[in-house]
């Protein structure tokens, strides 16, 4: 219900007096008290209607309604890095690029910090911001998957079930992945846009610059 909506339902007419700006100064100073009082009224009730309005909203809404157009995605969220503090945000939800960027997170890292984490969603995030790779979140996932030695995150096709079988892990990187997608600050990678563990050491490790290490993830970017 928009402002002037809720004003015209609490006191009638009243709102139509001033939003035609036809009315003259003289009939304004000639409505009764009893008239202003009531339209007082009406104005504070269609306030407490809007701001309990606006509390009722979930944190992504109200990010993507107060977020100047041309400009949604480009640090407009919290990074929240504080466990505790995620696992008490409602449950996140989204669409096909949430659900990708959530399940890399789960298969990738489910067992990382959740430093270490968000700066695995940088990484991807990263190179959807490159013109060196695919433009969406899905595309970057599923680069090279199904070609032999060309799939970019393993668990894309190193054979095993993608199943789901940790529902709080889950719950926690879909959160992680929601306040990524919201444009929460890019700040712990160093810009990366390659990773790996410490359980491996890649040939192209050599030949990229390392900009940080979270858990047992370190991160690069091309020198």
């Amino acid at each position: 219900m928009g402002f002037c909506s809720a004003v015209i339902k609490a006191a009638g007419a009243a709102c139509i007096v001033l939003s035609m700006g036809s009315a003259s100064a003289d009939g304004v100073a000639s409505t009764s008290a009893g008239a202003s009082l009531a339209f007082n009224s009406a104005l504070l009730n269609a306030e407490r209607v809007h701001q309990e309005g606006l509390a009722s909203l979930q944190p992504e809404r109200l990010i993507k309604i107060s977020t100047p157009l041309g400009r949604q995605g480009v640090g407009s969220g919290k990074l929240i890095t504080d466990a505790s503090t995620l696992r008490a945000l409602p449950a996140a939800t989204g669409g096909p690029q949430w659900r990708c960027l959530a399940e890399a997170l789960y298969f990738e890292a489910r067992g990382e910090t959740v430093k270490g984490q968000i700066a695995v969603a940088e990484v991807i995030l990263n190179r959807v911001s490159s013109s060196r790779f695919p433009d969406t979140v899905c595309g970057v996932i599923k680069q090279g998957t199904g070609r032999k030695y060309a799939c970019q995150f393993t668990y894309t096709c190193d054979g095993r079930p993608e199943h789901i079988s940790e529902p709080g892990a889950f719950d926690r990187v879909g959160k992680i992945a929601r306040m990524m997608l919201n444009g929460a600050p890019r700040k712990l990678s160093g810009g990366a846009t390659f990773y790996h563990t410490t359980a491996v050491n890649p040939r192209w490790a050599s030949k990229f610059r390392r900009t940080a290490r979270h858990g047992v993830h370190l991160f690069y970017a091309r020198s």
